[in-house]
């Protein structure tokens, strides 16, 4: 295929704007689970909650599949015709990946002024964690040349800048949500080393289009990841979020949360409007050989027509699911058992990423659409 991708920035493309996960997709991007280490002892259970998630979305839109392989897309294809799952709505990438959390690997997909769909890629290492990062590193690359999209790399004053997509949660009108102990901790999971909330500030305006950041202070006990904001808050339409609230002050979060909570309260969008907040619970703790998992109700995934939304055998899984349901009236919401996936360390919205459609009259250079 021919390959489009570029290595300017991507601030030379004026009205670049990061879309919010509820405009229309052409489709989801996901990686078919292949290393056993992420799930030790569940691998085969979240095989299949993996395809469950997969068996809802198919209908409504394009599945984008990464498979480690032949012998890995066989199994997927063999798994996903047991579930009745529709050939034609899936697309294979055979690829090599050390793990495959799509939201944090995958390219940032903006549109420019001309609503034409190109992506933006962040360095990735591993959540400053890991170090089997480098085949992941390579997969922004990799789809935007398959895609045939154009790929700028995201620079701040030359050097390349460090980003996972989980870290951060947009509105789709140059809002954008994120935490402090994510992308400023210099003692942990570093990283931009010496990065200041003005040079983050800085490089999601010129790279994403982003006119105000609303910054929280940390993420919920367990997370991997250091502090992502797709397990505390999240956008629901263009002046509203949801976020999780922790009400047992015994509980390892409570102060956390509540430090979040009046932060929001305070907040203002970039038009000068307040932010409306709504609670959603937090699930009871879970842990699993004597871990501490990162439940949470905002990791739900917002897809064409439905939101998906994990559950955990828990007494809030129907108030949670109630909320939502209110504040996706257009969108069925539906609770993917998530307690074996979250044994990874995230769930739905971790693990996919969305690609916006594209308009005819984009794709042929036209302004409209």
């Amino acid at each position: 295929m021919k390959n489009t991708s570029r290595k300017d920035n991507p601030e030379k493309t004026p009205g670049l704007r990061l879309p919010a996960e509820w405009e229309p997709h052409r489709a989801t991007h996901l990686a078919f689970p292949a290393n056993r280490n992420d799930w030790p002892g569940k691998f085969a259970a979240i095989r299949w909650a993996f395809v469950e998630f997969v068996r809802h979305l198919a209908p409504h839109e394009k599945v984008v599949m990464a498979v480690n392989g032949a012998t890995i897309q066989r199994n997927a294809e063999r798994m996903f015709k047991d579930a009745g799952i529709d050939p034609e709505a899936v697309e294979y990438y055979q690829t090599a990946l050390d793990r495959g959390w799509m939201r944090d690997i995958s390219p940032f997909f903006v549109k420019d002024s001309r609503k034409r769909v190109s992506g933006v890629k962040f360095l990735f290492n591993g959540w400053a964690k890991y170090d089997n990062h480098t085949l992941d590193q390579k997969w922004a690359d990799q789809i935007a040349a398959g895609l045939q999209i154009p790929l700028a790399t995201a620079l701040h004053r030359g050097r390349p800048v460090v980003l996972e997509g989980g870290a951060v949660d947009t509105n789709g009108a140059g809002d954008m949500l994120t935490t402090e102990e994510c992308l400023l901790d210099e003692a942990l999971q570093t990283r931009n080393p010496g990065f200041t909330k003005r040079d983050y500030e800085a490089c999601f305006k010129a790279c994403l289009g982003i006119q105000n950041v609303l910054w929280l202070g940390a993420g919920i006990a367990g997370d991997d990841t250091h502090g992502h904001v797709d397990d505390i808050c999240r956008f629901v339409n263009p002046s509203t979020v949801v976020f999780c609230r922790e009400h047992n002050s015994n509980e390892v979060n409570y102060a956390v949360l509540e430090e979040n909570w009046e932060r929001l309260q305070s907040a203002r969008l970039h038009n000068g409007h307040r932010l409306e907040v709504i609670e959603l619970p937090m699930p009871s703790p879970l842990a699993f050989r004597g871990v501490r998992l990162p439940a949470s109700y905002a990791n739900f995934y917002i897809a064409n027509h439905l939101v998906l939304a994990p559950t955990f055998n828990d007494e809030h899984d129907r108030i949670a699911l109630g909320i939502l349901g209110e504040l996706f009236p257009d969108r069925r919401v539906i609770g993917i058992h998530a307690v074996d996936l979250l044994w990874g360390f995230g769930t739905l919205h971790c693990l996919s990423h969305e690609e916006p459609r594209q308009s005819l009259t984009a794709s042929r250079g036209r302004t409209g659409g």
